[in-house]
């Protein structure tokens, strides 16, 4: 394909929407993963209302075998992904001395299992052309935890974790690896709108090799 492409994995109608004009604007075709086919294809036929190029592709994050054999069907479609945004995230509202184990498990499968999975089916052609661009979407919990949300904290924090460790091995290939993390509620019209939001992973993306950034605060 003659545009570059970005992979947005865990898609849906919050930031990654406004990731994805933000990216389609500066001339990127979208491969959009979700599990929920039917609600990304609506929001994808938004996106391809306003011109953009936009593939989908039903998987869920949290199954290492499904999110590998997705990430080879885009390659072997259209080619390399220069892009990889995270964007996948499980909620559980629940106290720790009340979250069973197994859930706490499967959460951390989808919140930074999944993103260091996808993260390995980009880093080898990543590496080879000696640049690219991984951005992980962050929370305000791995910097505030809070009990009700015990298990996304705890991801979360996790996650920023492995932004920061993949950030230091990944910069000498010419590779950009960081986080936005968000502490707010994301909401149209306000200070945390999806599309101002976007700003700051495009701030990431654009940064010079030696300007690396591994993190933005948006708050």
């Amino acid at each position: 394909m003659s545009q570059p492409i970005c992979v947005i994995a865990g898609f849906g109608a919050g930031v990654s929407m406004g990731v994805a004009r933000s990216f389609a604007k500066e001339g990127y075709s979208l491969a959009l993963i979700a599990r929920n086919l039917e609600k990304m294809e609506a929001n994808a036929k938004e996106l391809r209302q306003l011109g953009y190029i936009v593939h989908t592709f039903a998987a869920d994050t949290g199954n290492k075998d499904a999110l590998i054999q997705v990430f080879a069907e885009i390659r072997s479609q259209f080619g390399d992904p220069e892009v990889l945004i995270y964007n996948a995230a499980v909620m559980t509202m629940t106290k720790p001395s009340d979250l069973p184990t197994e859930k706490l498990i499967s959460d951390f499968n989808v919140n930074v299992v999944g993103a260091l999975v996808a993260a390995q089916q980009v880093i080898p052609a990543m590496k080879s052309s000696g640049k690219g661009t991984i951005l992980f979407t962050g929370g305000g919990l791995a910097l505030y935890p809070s009990s009700d949300l015990v298990s996304l904290a705890i991801s979360k924090s996790g996650l920023r974790s492995l932004t920061f460790c993949l950030a230091e091995e990944l910069k000498e290939f010419g590779i950009h690896v960081g986080t936005v993390t968000i502490c707010g509620t994301v909401e149209v019209g306000t200070h945390f709108d999806p599309d101002a939001i976007a700003q700051s992973y495009m701030t990431l993306h654009k940064q010079p090799p030696e300007k690396f950034e591994a993190e933005i605060i948006y708050q």
